[in-house]
């Protein structure tokens, strides 16, 4: 993908958007990212693939005017690209690459605010979808409320521990589901899009004392909620 002096982008050869995730890591663009126009047009292009501003626009209530502004700033920062054919707000637009991962930490102060924000923002926006399952989950079928699973696990693991958990489940759901992302033909019939929160941290730190066998608890183990196994959490 390249961009002209005006910021906007050139229509791209490649057939798809890569299939890594895009590993930002300065504030600059974590800060041009963090706007809910913004993050709203990159989730209904993960959705419907490419699409003009006018059709972002219906989907998520703004004018075209303000979601043609908003993706030549996308594509500025390398998140967005033409997809070729049409003109002006006709213009389509897709996703560079499959998804963003802007990590949890840094160690520059303001890298970390900035990071700070953007996950603030994405994750309003993801609870916001819970809530509305939640209200409206009457209203879909019996065999969708059965499947979708919302649970709580508590586990006593090491740091490194916790991180290895997290990068299985996520080459798991990567491996198994990534290509129906790109390919909309490789999804099976009656397939919906389900989103998964996984939220995982500390709720204290050990004490000193803290050891194998001492007994200190900080909450009763097992699981809450229903569905699920041993060893998962979030909600689908």
């Amino acid at each position: 993908m390249s961009v002209d002096d005006s910021g906007a982008s050139q229509p791209s050869s490649s057939p798809a958007p890569r299939d890594e995730l895009r590993k930002v890591t300065d504030a600059r663009t974590m800060r041009a990212l963090a706007h809910p126009v913004r993050i709203a047009l990159l989730e209904e292009l993960v959705l419907g693939g490419a699409l003009t501003a006018t059709e972002l626009g219906e989907r998520i209530g703004e004018s075209p005017t303000t979601c043609s502004f908003h993706l030549r700033q996308l594509a500025k920062y390398g998140f967005v690209e033409e997809a070729g054919g049409g003109k002006g707000r006709a213009r389509p637009w897709r996703l560079t690459s499959i998804g963003i991962s802007f990590g949890n930490t840094h160690d520059d102060p303001a890298t970390e605010l900035a990071a700070s924000v953007l996950s603030r923002l994405v994750h309003e926006r993801q609870l916001d979808r819970y809530r509305a399952w939640l209200e409206s989950r009457a209203t879909y079928p019996r065999e969708w409320r059965d499947a979708a699973n919302d649970s709580e696990y508590l586990y006593y693991v090491t740091p490194a521990e916790l991180k290895e958990l997290s990068q299985e489940m996520t080459d798991l759901l990567m491996s198994k589901y990534q290509d129906r992302l790109l390919d909309p033909a490789l999804r099976p019939a009656g397939s919906a899009p389900v989103e998964l929160l996984t939220f995982s941290f500390p709720i204290r730190l050990p004490a000193a004392e803290d050891g194998p066998g001492s007994g200190s608890q900080s909450g009763s183990g097992g699981e809450s909620g229903s569905g699920g196994e041993p060893g998962s959490s979030g909600a689908q």
